[in-house]
């Protein structure tokens, strides 16, 4: 590599810090923020509104990539009523998201057959999600950090 035995070492810790998805967030944040985000993806999947509206802030705000909605959806809706209806709508599209590290906060991608088309990015606040955005763009997916959380956090 052309790097002295100890940069080398340093070099592949850092690759498995990030394959494993180390955070700087604390481990007792990171497992609240993890079961929030769950919820909202168990609740996604089975078109559960009211399940829906319990995970969302009350002023909770979906940005999207164009290239994430149909043709004239909004890429901005505000409320979690309006949110949670959206979210029953594309619900299909939950079945194949997982929870994972995004940019080191927990985050969502939905990657069918191994391909990344979306990426979310959560803002926990308290127990529920006050933000988060759905990313699409090729060239903005290429710039994320993306870890996959295996079992519990701890």
């Amino acid at each position: 590599m052309g790097r002295s035995p100890v940069t080398t070492k340093k070099l592949a810790s850092r690759a498995r810090q990030r394959v494993r998805g180390t955070t700087d967030v604390p481990a007792a944040e990171l497992d609240r923020h993890r079961a929030v985000v769950d919820a909202f993806l168990a609740a996604s999947r089975g078109g559960d509104l009211d399940g829906l509206l319990a995970v969302l802030a009350p002023d909770v705000v979906r940005r999207a990539d164009p290239q994430a909605l149909p043709g004239g959806a909004a890429t901005e809706v505000r409320g979690a009523r309006e949110v949670a209806r959206e979210t029953v709508y594309f619900g299909r599209r939950s079945r194949s998201a997982e929870t994972a590290l995004v940019n080191g906060a927990v985050g969502v991608v939905v990657a069918p057959h191994g391909r990344l088309l979306y990426a979310l990015t959560c803002t926990v606040e308290g127990d529920r999600i006050a933000a988060f955005e759905v990313i699409a763009d090729p060239e903005r997916l290429r710039g994320l950090e993306i870890a996959v959380l295996g079992g519990p956090v701890t």
